[in-house]
Order: C-alpha cells, then sequence, then structure tokens
C-alpha cells in the first residue's frame, strides 16, 4: 500500500465531506440533538396523571381523601364532575387518565367505622400509566386508611374497588400494535416521497420538468398520488395484519379509520416531498428523513407516554403529526370513538398537510427560480 496514494485519496475525501456542507452539518448535529431530546424523551416515569373527581360527599373527610391523592405527586386533579356521564366523557376524550368516584355517604361510613366504596376507574389504553395510575392508586386509599383507622388492618378503612377500561388485561400489544400501524405508514410514505425529486435532479431530468409548463403544484400532486395509493394499500396491509394476527379488534367505525388512516397517508407524504424539495442529493434525502423519523418513533407518544416528557420536549410532540395520528387510531380501535372525539385531531392533521403540501410547492417554485 502507498502512502502517497492513501493520503491523497483522505485528502480528496475530506475535500468532498466539506464541500457537502449539509450533510456535516446535519451529521454532526444529529448525535447532539438526539442526546438531548431522547436523554428527556426516553422515561417511563410517570407522576402527575390527570383525574378527574366525582365527589358525591363534599365533606372534610372526602377532601381529605383527595388532598392524599394530590399530594403523593403521581395524580393532578384537572376536573371536578358531577355527574357520572361527565367523568365518562373525560376518561373517552383522554383529558383524564384516572377518575375518583367517592360515595355519598364517605364521611358517616368512616365515622362508624365502616367501609366505604371508593371507586377508580383507569384508562388502560396506555399499559403504563395506566399500571402506575393503579398501583399509586390503591397505595394512597390504604395510607389513608391507615392514617385515619389504625386499628383496622391494611385492607380495612376504605373499600377501594378498581377498574380498568378498554383494555382490562392491561396488555401491552393493544397499546402498541395501533400505534405501530401509525409509524410504519409514517416511515414508509416519507421515505418513499423523499427522493422523488432528488432523482430527478440526480438524473438531469429535472431540467426537462422545468421548461415544461407544468406547474409546481401540478408537478408535486402529480407525483404524490401514485404513492397515495400504495400508502393506501399499505395501511389496509398493516390494519389486516394487526387485527387478525396479533389479535387486537377494531371497536369503532372500520370506514372512519379507514378515511382518516388515507389522509395522514397524503399528509406523511407531503412530509416527504418537503424533504425531497430541500435535499439535493439521495444521501441528504436519506439523512433528513431519519432526522426527522427518529424523533417521531420517541416524541409521539408510540413507546414512552407523553405525560412523562418535560414540558418543553412534550411541546415539541405537538409538531408532529403521528402525535395526532395515534390518538386517532388508539381511540378509534381501542374505545370505539367517533368523530365527535376525534375532530380536534382531524383538524390539526389536515392543517399539517395543507401547510406542508402548500410549503413544497412553494420550496419547488424557488427552484424554478
Amino acid at each position: 500500500m502507498n502512502l502517497t496514494r492513501l493520503l491523497a485519496i483522505v485528502k480528496k475525501e475530506f475535500i468532498h465531506i466539506m464541500r457537502d456542507k449539509a450533510s456535516l452539518g446535519i451529521a454532526i448535529m444529529m448525535p447532539v440533538v438526539f442526546i438531548l431530546v431522547f436523554g428527556y424523551a426516553v422515561n417511563t416515569d410517570v407522576d402527575h396523571i390527570n383525574m378527574a373527581v366525582f365527589d358525591q360527599d363534599h365533606s372534610m373527610e372526602s377532601r381529605a381523601f383527595i388532598d392524599n391523592f394530590t399530594n403523593s405527586n403521581y395524580f393532578n386533579v384537572t376536573h371536578y364532575v358531577n355527574h357520572i356521564k361527565s367523568m365518562e366523557s373525560l376518561i373517552d376524550s383522554g383529558s383524564a387518565k384516572i377518575a375518583l368516584v367517592i360515595p355519598p355517604d364517605f364521611s358517616k361510613d368512616l365515622k362508624r367505622n365502616e367501609r366505604p366504596g371508593v371507586q377508580i376507574i383507569i384508562d388502560g389504553t396506555d399499559p403504563t400509566i395506566a399500571r402506575t395510575a393503579l398501583q399509586s392508586g390503591v397505595l394512597v386509599g390504604k395510607n389513608f386508611s391507615l392514617e385515619n383507622n389504625a386499628s383496622v388492618p391494611i385492607q380495612g378503612g376504605i373499600d377501594l374497588r378498581t377498574r380498568v377500561w378498554y383494555n382490562p388485561n392491561l396488555e401491552s400489544n393493544k397499546f402498541t400494535i395501533p400505534g405501530l400501524i401509525g409509524l410504519i405508514m409514517q416511515n414508509i410514505t416519507v421515505l418513499l416521497t423523499a427522493f422523488a425529486l432528488v432523482r430527478e435532479k440526480e438524473k438531469g431530468t429535472i431540467e426537462l420538468l422545468i421548461v415544461t409548463p407544468i406547474k409546481s403544484i401540478e408537478l408535486i400532486i402529480g407525483k404524490m398520488i401514485p404513492y397515495i395509493f400504495i400508502g393506501f394499500i399499505g395501511f389496509l396491509l398493516a390494519l389486516f395484519l394487526g387485527t387478525t394476527w396479533f389479535h387486537v379488534p377494531i371497536q369503532g367505525n372500520l370506514m372512519l379509520l379507514i378515511v382518516l388512516g388515507t389522509g395522514f397517508v397524503i399528509c406523511s407524504l407531503a412530509i416527504g416531498m418537503l424533504i425531497s424539495t430541500v435535499a439535493k442529493t439521495q444521501l441528504q434525502a436519506m439523512q433528513m428523513a431519519f432526522l426527522f423519523i427518529l424523533p417521531s418513533v420517541l416524541l409521539s407518544g408510540f413507546v414512552f407516554p407523553r405525560e412523562a416528557m418535560p414540558k418543553i420536549i412534550k411541546l415539541v410532540s405537538y409538531i408532529i403529526p403521528l402525535t395526532y395520528f395515534l390518538e386517532i387510531l388508539r381511540k378509534i380501535i381501542l374505545k370505539g370513538l367517533g368523530i365527535t372525539y376525534l375532530y380536534k385531531d382531524v383538524i390539526i392533521l389536515a392543517a399539517f398537510g395543507t401547510v406542508l403540501l402548500a410549503l413544497a410547492c412553494l420550496r419547488f417554485n424557488k427552484k424554478l427560480d
């Protein structure tokens, strides 16, 4: 091996890397961004869980019991309700992950050394949050019993009854499979269109498109339409395998799920198309795609509960379309909810798709200039 020739190749490669400033910047910044974001996002310790309270007693004892929950730092009482239907609605929408139902004779039963029946209802769609809520709720109830009636055994004082909705056995696949369907569809569709325009640039055929009377929006949408069909078929296949092979039944409206799934496919394709208008090479397109895909895996709530993330990291998750589609998937598949509980997520996803598509068209206009 000739050292002079080897050094010449090394020098040439360094020059090539320095000229490709975009790829160099991504390569340097990616570890920094990922370690900071993932270091905070990868957390399974859940606290300050949103809790709804249906206090039918309104006594000093019932307020003391509620205070025990808030003082544990595991729960945040975000809603006080006056009707069981309001409590159910909060759990259905995801605004509350746990509900505490205190009976009307709570204080009287305590004073008579009887055991008032207190009910804890838990949203079981996310097993990580549900297990924490279940264990912490039972512990708070037992501690309250000991503090107020030390003569009774640890099970005495309060008859604590727990119910887990939507996923009573806390099976993890019922949480992960719907999320996996959304994640796979995002990753595939983003990668499909991330190379759509870059290939034209590298092959030199982009100039032929520029000199034609084709408008940028026509080109962008025209390139997306074939991938919409491919993404739609992929979504149906993932949905079919999830429900048949992994035995996760769809509790809600299948047609609504398919329509909203198609909308998410279009939104993800718009992300890939925007990447394709920015990247100059297929390598850059690949790097940018993974720069978007990897954070979305962790920040969207696919693996780790967003409730466990610091506020600033949770704010970042709101700009990831997958965050909203996972909510849609789990609400339809696990909870069987309709558009009444989904319209906010649908509107945000539609806004994302429109803005991303508009940016892709504007970005390509700059290339035409």
